[in-house]
């Protein structure tokens, strides 16, 4: 029988521990979801013992080392320090791989032991409505149900412990993870909203862009990925799915039908049989769009994110299609000042970068001299004024101080998130104009271009993906990690 501490049940494997994860968290969200019902009903009030239950589960990992602690080159599942660890776990059976790898490090490798509990996080009433229509039309307020359900409080909804701002309390327990469950729900609520798509969905290898172009020339390769039995099934927004067995015909009828108009950073999903998919996401033009949709993709623990979009040339010697590799990010966007102050570099990670140019060798056929005349390495400008060139006298001397090749929107705010939120990132870019040369872009030109540089630009990025998941382990850097981490990736 496994023994019980103050109502937690101390658990002797990682599986086991996720199996009692998500026996708690089923059974609390199940009879939040009954009661929500039965009051939508007949008005009936669940009771003070009931209103208890409605909690996430909660994991507790202690450390108490016998002599010196391991040493490990691996940037993640590991501990700063002896202590007891805890999280709140929401959705664990979906995060069940994730849960597991992380557990299996800490109490396989450091010996670490783990209880599993109800914590004393209440779940907020809307998180266990899938649809979110189950409310309309039953003329109850948000403001009737806060009286008797949990409602969601911004005030427990927070980044503290990604930003370094968390504080020991009175317990000394230390964070487990950068997330707990409340923040998670939060942002996969927050994922249906703007991507279109059930957040199950989404892929661990994720690729951003700013142009719907690139949406039409994913959808094109993966129906090439399914008809070759590669992806099993590619989900659009609206939750649009075509499955492998669709004819041609018929999934482009459901391509061209979709309504993505109808989201703000519409989601597409080529998703794999070993769950190591791509998802791409259309995230729009502008810094606050790109901090937007990676605050919640976050949440996922993605394998990584990369930024393949358009962006102008700053060097003469540049032709349009051309690509930019960044290697470093001049952030001029200012969303992120306070969070992650500018003068606090981002690094260019070298599993990422050595695929991209890897990739685009691949791709472009192309190698030594004749690669460098096409793909530029450098540091990329991101302004969040779209109109930067008409400050053009006052612009100058920062990016002739900064030896910028290239400007963009996103692109400096992506590789910045990805560092504070530590998801390994990478910005690819393809140059679609040179504004203080003189080559803007023409509707004649600018057609042609798209349709030859676009295809190939997405090619390289899923090509990067596919060498990037070969190198799992190394990709999680240390250059991504504080000393005081939490240990959960």
């Amino acid at each position: 029988m496994p023994s019980r501490t103050n109502g937690f049940v101390a658990v002797k494997t990682p599986e086991e521990a996720v199996d009692r994860l998500t026996e708690l968290h089923t059974g609390s969200a199940n009879g939040l979801r009954r009661a929500l019902e039965a009051y939508l009903d007949n008005q009936t009030i669940p009771t003070a013992t009931e209103r208890a239950s409605y909690r996430y589960p909660e994991i507790r990992v202690t450390y108490e080392p016998p002599g010196l602690m391991p040493v490990t080159p691996r940037a993640y599942a590991k501990f700063q320090a002896p202590g007891v660890y805890a999280t709140t776990i929401t959705q664990p059976r979906h995060f069940r791989g994730y849960l597991v790898e992380q557990l299996r490090h800490l109490m396989g490798e450091y010996g670490a032991t783990a209880t599993v509990g109800l914590s004393h996080q209440d779940i907020p009433y809307p998180y266990v409505v899938e649809r979110g229509d189950e409310l309309a039309g039953t003329g109850v307020t948000a403001a009737e149900l806060a009286r008797y359900f949990p409602p969601p409080l911004l005030a427990s909804v927070g980044d503290e412990i990604a930003d370094g701002l968390w504080e020991d309390d009175a317990t000394g327990v230390k964070p487990l993870a950068l997330f707990d469950a409340a923040r998670v729900d939060f942002s996969l609520r927050r994922l249906v909203h703007y991507t279109g798509s059930d957040w199950r969905h989404i892929q661990p290898w994720i690729l951003l862009t700013n142009y719907h172009r690139y949406v039409d020339q994913f959808m094109r390769l993966g129906l090439v990925e399914l008809a070759a039995g590669r992806a099993e099934r590619l989900v659009l927004p609206g939750n649009v799915v075509i499955e492998r067995d669709l004819s041609e015909a018929e999934a482009i009828a459901r391509m061209t039908a979709v309504a993505w108009h109808r989201f703000q950073m519409p989601a597409y999903h080529l998703i794999a049989a070993d769950g190591r998919g791509t998802t791409l996401v259309n995230i729009g033009v502008g810094p606050a769009n790109a901090k937007n949709i990676t605050d919640h993709l976050a949440v996922l623990r993605p394998q990584c994110w990369l930024m393949i979009g358009h962006c102008g040339g700053l060097r003469q010697s540049q032709t349009i299609g051309d690509y930019v590799l960044a290697h470093g990010y001049l952030r001029q966007d200012g969303i992120l000042d306070r969070l992650l102050p500018t003068d606090i570099p981002v690094p260019a990670l070298a599993e990422i970068q050595v695929a991209l140019q890897e990739a685009a060798a691949i791709i472009t056929g192309d190698r030594g001299d004749a690669l460098k005349q096409r793909l530029r390495t450098g540091t990329v400008l991101t302004n969040g004024d779209r109109n930067w060139e008409l400050r053009w006298s006052q612009e100058r001397r920062r990016i002739n101080l900064s030896r910028a090749i290239a400007v963009d929107m996103e692109s400096g705010t992506i590789a910045a998130q990805g560092y504070r939120l530590r998801v390994p990132y990478g910005t690819l870019l393809c140059v679609s104009d040179k504004p203080l040369h003189g080559e803007i872009k023409l509707p004649g030109a600018a057609n042609a271009f798209y349709e030859r540089a676009v295809g190939e630009h997405l090619r390289i990025g899923l090509k990067a993906l596919d060498l990037l998941r070969q190198e799992t382990h190394g990709l999680h850097s240390r250059k991504l990690r504080s000393f005081d981490e939490p240990p959960f990736r």
